[in-house]
């Protein structure tokens, strides 16, 4: 019969099962495979050497990332799904969480806010990202007027994320209206608050005039380099909004971050509200500069806010995407995206 005829034979029956057998273990995807590598489970602890930021290795390295908008505006545009999108999609190497402490922030409800930024914390973590720590400090400019305030949040902070390698502490968002000098003392008051909890983690501290190194009052980057922070493993921050922000702020960082450690924590492809139209090639000058010198970034801002700096279009957040991909982003979100995938 037909059936007869296409009957294998027993012997050849277990010849062909052990060849499929083995052909299907070949072409399976090793269950054992290591996983591909976060930013930190490539770099570690980084630690400031020289006028760069180093990896656990001592190999300068350049971080690039998001910040956060306002948590007490914003929270809802920071969910598991738009995380893992930083992660994985956006190839982010790390995450500014802000916690503003004026306008409706930390001082209205400093556990509620304290509580914030560690969950936040703790979810980038989980994905093997860097996270800056930020004291968004803006109205007053004197850091000093907020700094029995900072000596709590950064007590609370660093005690619960004692021994992790990921973070780093940004300990004034933007001085203004006040002199370097207060500046320097308010550094020197809360660097030790951290350093007693956790030693190695970088402290980034603002400088003058909205973090422009004095530039937008009329200085210019020689007075902290002429006196530094009495502190080690430390960098100094810089912020520009290309539109706003021209030659004039571009020389200051070029000059500043061959004399000293500097960390671009905040800039915009806008004005310096961070509305108005993108300035990409004047931004892209910054990159250029920033790559050439390993100075690591994080751009203004991971939400759907309105204005033109923050990523996302009006109602994606409320939504809850879609995150990945370039559907939901507006021009600038675009364009940060695709520098920050090419990292």
């Amino acid at each position: 019969m037909r059936t007869a005829r296409l009957q294998p034979r027993p012997a050849a029956s277990a010849t062909a099962l052990a060849a499929s057998l083995l052909l299907a273990l070949t072409a399976a995807p090793a269950s054992s495979a290591a996983p591909a590598p976060t930013p930190v489970s490539a770099h570690g602890q980084l630690t400031v050497c020289g006028t760069r930021l180093c990896d656990e290795h001592g190999s300068p390295v350049q971080l690039r990332g998001m910040s956060t908008h306002g948590t007490q505006w914003y929270a809802q545009c920071l969910t598991d799904g738009s995380l893992d999108a930083l992660a994985g999609d956006w190839r982010a190497d790390v995450l500014r969480v802000s916690t503003y402490v004026q306008e409706g922030g930390y001082e209205t409800d400093p556990e509620h806010f304290t509580g914030l930024a560690d969950s936040l914390i703790r979810e980038a973590s989980e994905r093997g990202l860097y996270v800056i720590v930020d004291w968004h400090m803006l109205d007053p400019g004197d850091p000093m007027a907020n700094l029995d305030n900072a000596r709590r949040f950064f007590t609370d902070i660093a005690r619960r994320h004692q021994g992790r390698d990921n973070i780093l502490y940004e300990i004034a968002n933007e001085p203004s209206g006040v002199s370097w000098p207060r500046i320097k003392e308010y550094a020197e008051h809360i660097i030790p608050v951290v350093r007693a909890i956790d030693p190695d983690a970088p402290v980034l501290v603002g400088t003058r005039a909205w973090s422009s190194f004095g530039v937008s009052e009329g200085a210019d980057e020689s007075e902290v380099v002429d006196d530094p922070v009495d502190a080690s493993n430390i960098m100094y921050t810089f912020h520009f909004y290309a539109a706003s922000h021209r030659d004039e702020y571009l020389a200051a960082l070029s000059r500043a971050a061959d004399r000293i450690p500097v960390f671009v924590t905040e800039f915009g492809t806008q004005n310096y509200a961070g509305e108005g139209a993108d300035d990409f090639a004047m931004s892209q000058r910054y990159l250029d500069l920033m790559a050439d010198r390993k100075i690591s970034w994080v751009n203004w801002n991971y939400s759907d806010d309105h204005r033109s700096g923050a990523v996302f279009e009006p109602g994606t957040c409320d939504d809850d995407g879609p995150w990945a991909g370039t559907s939901s982003l507006k021009p600038s979100g675009v364009w940060i995206r695709d520098r920050i995938r090419a990292g």
